[in-house]
């Protein structure tokens, strides 16, 4: 099946249920009512003792250890409602709980409906003959999500299922694998451990008169006039819709209003656009039908392959996204949790997280099989932005248990999750889990040799028999994955668990190197596809104050230490930033953190840089059997708090450096420079039309002053000696000078942003002196704009205005004109005078 449907509008509904929403505020208390309030629906624990004033911002220092508590109690959410006689009038009255975290057991006007063991299912119990007029009951009492984890552990007393406990720098909680619910949540190595308890989603009751339901969807118009489809004939008559069921001998005809033909649309990104689907239900009973509801919805068009095919001049398969019949290059990043508490979720923020990854000219993101799955918003926002999604399905890092049950609570949570999201075009390929195959193969969990049949049967068992099979049964039209990374069809070929998952030649490869030199390109893999890459920084100071105090303003602080939840993470980052930069020495001990903050992403926008534009420039070559790479998704996107991590883009949305630098390697025609044994190399990477013609033109800079001349060599796109270009400018050295550089194309217009290419570690460039850059901020009809001027080249200039919300047009960039001016768009209303103030100028020689 190639053709999907996304969010539309309706155009008319006829409405035999009654749908009665019981969210809002709810009582709240724990197990011996020690604690108690009320609390919003949907809603966690954790924000409604912050908002009565038990906690305080469970963000702010240590408040994720002193917080734990929480997650240790049983806690009690009760509601008091009425119901009208309508509603108790109807055949059939459903409480539906669309989302509860977690273990719970659920009882209206004192009688036990039942229990939820699943945060990513919904569950409906019939509630009809316990409904009264008024004061009606229900009460959901949640069980400890730590304390129920470790009571499976421990009647899992076969063998054990590890991980035991995450590593002790992530101060989490063990056995998360036993439970399912968000496994970040009981740490992970860029997140806290907050086990949420609550009701996540909404709360109602659904009421209706029937037997059978028989729903009809995806029925394409095209402009036709009449559709048959499961044993249902539609026909549009002049803005009236006939509805016949043969079977039945019925025919009703509704008001159509706006249903009709095709309408042209457009759309962006990969999605094709183009006419209106009916969307339509009905409930059989007695032999007659009546229709439950009729909408219109605007349809996408896509198809998706997943092209594993043999490689000439290689041993492997490729391994690459056919999207309507167009090979496409995957760049774009992993999304992770964007909150610990999934209530605070806004549709603001996820509006702006995804609006950042589009202007970054990413097309595609992978949801991460730790955390959720997302809510509607998110694959709407994408389907909208054309925005492709990888989904994981919610297993990572571990193994898990298959007892009947387990297996039961996540066959109706696959069925649930697919049904709800296959409809989105954005969605491209389902992925059983995030790195158990890798795992397994590579022993991380030191199974003994003698137990890993057992281990590799359930894995099978979990992903293959069950997750697999009931996707390809309730979605054939997308490709499935059983883990991430994988080799693919070769994995299969060797039974699911191949011997090397991160063999290059086959698959998708995660990668991270945190010792090796990230400026040296050798060192990368060349692989098929790179779904998981990248280097950790700290965030912004201005993001970090708004959970720390001034004792904790320092790189060796307790602070600074307990916010890093990556074994040994904050010393690789400073001896990775070592390799090509003087660390910061000012005797000012809060500068010097500040710009050690800087210096920690200047070294992670420089190393993801490198290694994405080496993926993208090794699209079309093999070498040694290597190659064809068609993605990179860099690890990660968003924070989910204000910590240290690999994320791109800090808590509360500020881009980090990294994210202006990926506005540049992702764009759609990017010029690619570096060397190969004194050779220097520029690649023309284009993702638009293949006929595309380009020259590169070639600058060499003296690293002393600002160039209001060039010295430049226009060249044909190929390779040039770099002991040429030098002795072409007559005085330049390597200690003195680097390489700037765009494409054009044969009118002479450039094409693409410019790169640059260092001939040597900036740390030792000769003449690199302290830049004087004064920075003045105007504003005219078209918003906010700061303009720059510098007496000498400025690596890395970076501005910053504090804790006003906002994004500049580029920034952490490199400085060899005289002059730059770059724009502002605030989130918030914001004055020149504000800006100015808060306006600061950092750049690399400032540091030292």
């Amino acid at each position: 099946m190639k053709l999907k449907t996304t969010t539309g509008t309706q155009a008319q509904s006829t409405q035999v249920k009654e749908h009665s929403s019981l969210d809002g505020k709810w009582s709240l208390r724990n197990s011996d009512g020690s604690v108690a309030g009320s609390g919003s629906v949907p809603g966690c624990v954790h924000s409604a003792l912050q908002q009565l004033g038990y906690i305080q911002d469970p963000y702010f220092r240590f408040n994720d250890v002193a917080y734990r508590w929480i997650a240790f109690d049983n806690w009690t959410y009760t509601t008091t409602f009425n119901t009208s006689e309508q509603l108790r009038s109807k055949q059939k009255v459903v409480l539906v709980l669309d989302g509860v975290d977690t273990v719970a057991s659920v009882q209206l006007n004192g009688f036990t409906l039942g229990g939820t063991d699943n945060m990513f299912r919904s569950y409906a119990f019939s509630v009809r003959p316990l409904l009264k007029e008024a004061e009606n009951v229900l009460s959901i009492s949640l069980a400890s999500p730590v304390l129920y984890a470790s009571q499976r552990r421990k009647a899992h007393s076969a063998y054990p299922v590890p991980p035991e406990c995450p590593p002790d720098v992530q101060n989490g909680q063990c056995h998360v694998n036993f439970i399912r619910k968000e496994q970040s949540s009981f740490s992970w190595d860029w997140g806290p451990s907050f086990p949420t308890l609550g009701l996540w989603r909404g709360v109602h009751l659904e009421a209706f008169d029937v037997l059978q339901l028989i729903q009809v969807s995806s029925v394409p118009l095209f402009g036709t006039s009449s559709i048959t489809t499961s044993h249902v004939h539609i026909r549009l008559l002049d803005g009236l819709v006939s509805v016949s069921i043969p079977e039945l001998f019925s025919d009703q005809t509704y008001q159509s209003g706006a249903v009709g033909g095709s309408t042209p649309v457009h759309s962006q990104g990969p999605f094709g656009l183009g006419g209106f689907f009916i969307l339509c239900s009905f409930f059989v009973h007695g032999g007659f039908y009546t229709l439950w509801s009729l909408y219109l919805v605007q349809v996408y068009f896509r198809t998706v392959e997943l092209v594993q095919e043999p490689v000439p001049g290689s041993p492997g398969l490729s391994f690459f996204f056919r999207i309507n019949s167009k090979p496409v290059f995957l760049k774009g990043s992993n999304w992770i949790p964007a909150h610990a508490f999934q209530d605070q979720v806004t549709p603001d923020i996820l509006l702006n997280l995804l609006h950042s990854a589009a202007d970054a000219n990413m097309n595609a993101l992978r949801v991460w099989g730790g955390g959720v799955y997302e809510q509607d918003q998110f694959y709407d926002l994408c389907d909208h932005m054309g925005i492709m999604v990888w989904q994981d399905f919610m297993f990572a890092c571990a193994m898990y248990p298959t007892e009947a049950d387990f297996i039961q609570t996540v066959r109706s949570e696959v069925i649930q999750q697919v049904q709800r999201l296959k409809s989105h075009p954005s969605i491209i390929i389902w992925s059983g889990n995030n790195e158990n195959e890798a795992a397994l193969a590579t022993n991380w969990f030191d199974i003994p040799e003698s137990h890993r049949a057992t281990y590799v049967k359930d894995y099978v068992t979990l992903y293959v028999e069950n997750i697999r099979a009931l996707v390809q049964q309730e979605d054939p039209s997308r490709p499935f994955l059983v883990s991430s990374p994988t080799n693919g069809a070769e994995s299969e070929r060797e039974g699911w668990v191949a011997s090397n998952p991160y063999d290059p030649h086959f698959g998708d490869t995660h990668f991270y190197s945190y010792e090796d030199d990230c400026w040296d390109w050798s060192t990368f893999p060349r692989t098929r596809f790179a779904s998981e890459f990248g280097f950790q920084s700290w965030p912004s100071f201005s993001t970090l104050k708004t959970v720390s105090v001034d004792d904790d303003w320092s790189y060796d602080s307790n602070f600074s230490s307990h916010r890093q939840h990556h074994e040994h993470g904050n010393q690789q980052m400073l001896r990775q930033a070592a390799l090509h930069f003087h660390l910061p020495n000012s005797t000012d001990a809060l500068k010097r953190f500040t710009h050690t903050l800087y210096m920690t992403q200047v070294m992670q926008a420089q190393c993801v840089k490198a290694q994405t534009e080496f993926y993208r420039r090794s699209q079309t070559e093999i070498i040694d059997g290597k190659g064809r790479t068609m993605g990179a998704l860099y690890w990660q996107l968003n924070d989910i708090w204000p910590a240290p991590s690999w994320s791109s883009i800090e808590f509360g949305g500020k881009w980090k450096m990294l994210h202006y630098f990926a506005q540049d390697f992702f764009a759609a025609v990017l010029p690619v420079g570096f060397e190969d044994d004194g050779t220097l190399l520029i690649y023309a990477v284009s993702d638009l039309s293949p006929d595309l013609t380009l020259r590169a033109v070639v600058r060499v800079q003296l690293s002393t002053k600002p160039a209001t001349t060039s010295e430049s060599l226009a060249v044909v796109v190929l390779k040039q000696e770099v002991a040429a270009l030098l002795a072409g400018c007559g005085r330049c050295t390597r200690l003195s000078c680097l390489l700037t550089f765009h494409l054009e194309d044969g009118t002479g217009v450039q094409r693409g942003p410019s790169n640059y290419h260092f001939l040597c570690s900036p740390k030792d460039a000769e003449g690199l002196r302290k830049a004087n850059i004064t920075a003045k901020v105007q504003e005219d009809e078209s918003g906010f704009s700061v303009t720059l001027r510098s007496d000498a080249v400025a690596p890395f200039v970076w501005l910053d205005v504090g804790n006003i919300a906002g994004r500049f047009s580029s920034n952490g960039f490199l400085m060899v004109s005289a002059d730059r001016t770059v724009g502002f768009t605030p989130w918030r209303p914001t004055s020149v005078s504000q800006l100015s103030t808060s306006l600061s100028v950092t750049s690399l020689r400032d540091v030292y």
